[in-house]
């Protein structure tokens, strides 16, 4: 099965683990980055509120070529225990019938509140979630 993995990463902490996860399953890998970065203060100020309304951000377009993967794994950080605003979008261009696992990076939290909704943006996609991860970047085996 061919993988691919799309990823967000502020800090750069999902963006080591995104690489590290794409480097053992030998997956393609595709940084999805915002048009506008926005300074530290800003992005949790706005981007926050933004997370737990799932309001969308604008994203540069997304490279990749969907057709050529059979699998699709999404990597965000969590903010408020929801995945950051970028997400929302990275969802809007997942074509249907794709298999889909997401893993959320927090710092220890969580998105135990939010884990349904956020599996059914993807679902309404007509796309079956195979997995659904928390993964705390602190924790020294990651």
């Amino acid at each position: 099965m061919k993988t691919i993995i799309l990823y967000y990463s502020y800090t750069g902490k999902t963006k080591a683990l995104a690489v590290k996860k794409a480097n053992e399953l030998d997956a393609g890998i595709e940084e999805i980055t915002d048009i506008k970065r926005p300074c530290m203060f800003k992005a949790f100020f706005s981007g926050v509120p933004n997370a737990i309304r799932r309001k969308k951000v604008k994203i540069n377009p997304i490279k990749s070529g969907f057709s050529d993967y059979d699998k699709i794994i999404i990597m965000v950080p969590v903010w408020a225990s929801h995945p950051a605003p970028a997400f929302n979008n990275i969802v809007e261009h997942i074509p249907s019938g794709k298999k889909v696992e997401l893993i959320m990076i927090s710092a220890g939290g969580g998105t135990k509140e939010s884990a349904e909704k956020t599996i059914a943006l993807v679902t309404a996609r007509d796309c079956e979630v195979t997995a659904y991860t928390d993964v705390n970047a602190h924790e020294k085996n990651q």
